[in-house]
């Protein structure tokens, strides 16, 4: 028995909206308010847009010509998930199948069970645009101020669900068929949302273990305080939502066939490593110190990383501050190999 295709409304609270024709969107600005904001008709004026208008068919007819050929990520799940990608009940495994496709044939399966009452799961996502669709973002620009995009994706898919995660990077969502549904928390949100394990992952984050549609509060008690700071953004074809890096984000896919083309980027420089691989070596080199230790530990976290950069080398003599310096790509490439001989020792 399939699960219902809308969710467990949790929330009144709506995300900002701002209307793209009324001023070329700034990007960085939005982000810069640390808030997500919806852009209503974002990308209403794309050719891709319009076809997803006509029928699921005509958008996949103006999607494929560009299609490289190159083989993609195609995910499918039985009907009994409800599209709901995670986990089976003893969180071990993923309960969908992943394969390597042709992305016309995983496209037309996924057009010929439109209309079947209980479909299984398809979805195809995070796909890199320029790399299995070359040309498609130039028939297709973003609209407003321009800033250096770093990867643009298309998911492709039936009615599926992805659980609440967080993203590295800044984003910029499109909607180009069927209709979506974000329901997006602040990062500080992370205890109350219960992430799951740190692997396997359905798509590469750790994601939430409370089920939106029916969830257990004996189990997630504290997603009641999550729910307190949850906003929600119901996007039709062409409207886009924007949000910062961390924020997580459940995202529903609602319609029988949906389609949408998002951009990622992080204005931080390119040599930084990812903190993610800060937070590992957090579990290996300070999670079970006791506790007054750990407390000391912030304090050093404060002053040395999450203060003001400049503080910790401002008085000492420039020759003197080492890595404490502002970081180039030289200097940044000098304390990575610090750091691999260390713990490799």
């Amino acid at each position: 028995m399939t699960a219902p295709a809308a969710s467990l409304p949790i929330t009144d609270r709506r995300v900002a909206e701002i209307d793209a024709g009324t001023t070329p969107p700034d990007y960085r600005a939005l982000i810069a308010a640390n808030e997500p904001v919806i852009i209503r008709g974002l990308a209403a004026d794309w050719p891709l847009v319009a076809a997803g208008r006509q029928s699921p068919q005509a958008a996949v007819d103006y999607l494929l010509p560009f299609y490289s050929g190159r083989p993609g990520a195609g995910y499918t799940a039985a009907p009994d998930i409800g599209g709901r990608y995670g986990y089976t009940d003893d969180l071990t495994r993923l309960n969908f199948d992943a394969e390597r496709v042709r992305l016309d044939d995983y496209l037309h399966r996924i057009l010929a069970h439109l209309d079947d009452a209980d479909a299984p799961s398809f979805y195809v996502g995070s796909t890199d645009l320029d790399l299995y669709f070359p040309g498609l973002a130039a028939q297709n620009p973003l609209p407003g101020a321009a800033f250096d995009r770093g990867l643009t994706s298309i998911w492709i898919g039936n009615r599926t669900t992805a659980s609440a995660h967080h993203d590295m990077s800044n984003n910029i969502a499109c909607v180009v068929a069927g209709t979506r549904r974000f329901t997006l928390f602040p990062p500080d949100q992370v205890s109350n949302l219960y992430p799951g394990p740190l692997e396997p992952t359905p798509g590469g984050q750790v994601v939430s273990l409370v089920d939106f549609r029916a969830p257990d509060l004996d189990r997630f008690p504290d997603f009641t305080k999550a729910i307190e700071t949850a906003q929600v953004a119901e996007l039709g074809p062409g409207d886009a939502v924007v949000y910062p890096a961390l924020w997580w984000h459940h995202v529903e896919a609602l319609s029988g066939f949906n389609m949408m083309i998002n951009y990622w980027w992080n204005d931080a420089p390119a040599f930084m490593d990812t903190p993610m691989n800060t937070l590992l070596h957090g579990l290996l080199s300070l999670r079970d110190r006791p506790v007054a230790e750990k407390a000391a530990w912030r304090a050093m976290f404060d002053y040395y990383v999450f203060g003001s950069a400049d503080r910790p080398a401002a008085h000492l003599p420039e020759a003197a501050r080492g890595d404490l310096a502002p970081l180039d790509t030289l200097s940044a490439r000098r304390l990575r190999a610090k750091l691999l001989q260390r713990i490799n020792r």
